[in-house]
């Protein structure tokens, strides 16, 4: 396995433990308390606080590992074919979240279905590296 492939894997991981410890501690807070109630900015401001330190703190290990820094013409192009996977997936949260924006709906839910869109970005990117990689490119 490359460093590239364990690269996407480690983010993948990271882009999907995270938000769900987020939604559990936020969504628990939904049976106790209307939505202009719940205090959500700290924990999503931690949230992608961890997963941005949590991606550092792997690429630093993983940077210490033999074949880190090695990419060949392979690597690049599955990394644009998966980040551009990846765009199209938050060019359509970006436009759910702005009919949200339209719509009225309260702070908490274009926050939140914001933060999903980059989520979703993340986990579609590393998916389509992934498999791009598994089953060639």
């Amino acid at each position: 396995m490359s460093h590239e492939e364990k690269r996407a894997w480690v983010y993948a991981v990271i882009a999907g433990v995270v938000p769900v410890v987020y939604a559990v501690i936020v969504v628990g807070r939904l049976a106790d308390a209307s939505v202009a109630e719940i205090s959500y900015v700290r924990p999503l401001l931690i949230a992608v606080g961890v997963a941005i330190l949590a991606n550092i703190l792997a690429d630093t290990l993983m940077g210490a590992s033999r074949g880190a820094g090695r990419r060949d013409e392979r690597d690049v192009g599955i990394f644009r074919y998966g980040t551009q996977a990846g765009y199209y997936v938050l060019a359509a949260g970006a436009a759910g979240v702005l009919l949200l924006t339209l719509a009225g709906f309260e702070h908490f839910w274009i926050a939140n279905a914001l933060y999903l869109a980059f989520v979703l970005d993340a986990l579609v990117s590393s998916i389509v590296k992934i498999v791009a990689y598994r089953r060639g490119f």
